[in-house]
């Protein structure tokens, strides 16, 4: 019983494209951005990426969610430092804006990226 050399198990098998040339392998889904892939946290990202900055209520309609869902999103998008939030006050009303922080928008492009050379792949 020979054993396989571990160089020869870890290489990925060849696949055909139509032509039957050999087709790249896309890239690996495990290496995409788990902190934005989630629905809710990519609309929060990429909504304000084509804004300058949105309130928390702005945030909460075009996303269709409750305060407390758009809450823990959003936190963790802050603690990952991917947005930032500013707290004010207008009156005596409470306002929270949130902006995309330099490392979200390197972080959205290079998710948009990853996206699009799977898409690409798939399509190849």
């Amino acid at each position: 019983m020979g054993k396989q050399s571990s160089a020869a198990s870890r290489q990925s098998p060849v696949t055909r494209g139509p032509s039957g040339s050999p087709r790249t392998p896309p890239p690996r889904v495990l290496n995409l951005d788990r902190l934005i892939h989630e629905r809710l946290r990519l609309g929060i990202v990429s909504a304000l990426a084509v804004n300058d900055r949105l309130s928390f209520n702005d945030l909460k309609r075009l996303l269709d969610t409750t305060d407390g869902n758009l809450s823990v999103h959003a936190r963790k998008l802050e603690e990952a430092q991917y947005i930032a939030c500013d707290k004010s006050f207008e009156g005596r009303v409470p306002r929270t804006h949130y902006r995309l922080a330099a490392a979200g928008r390197r972080a959205l492009e290079k998710y948009l990226a990853h996206m699009e050379a799977l898409i690409k792949a798939v399509r190849d």
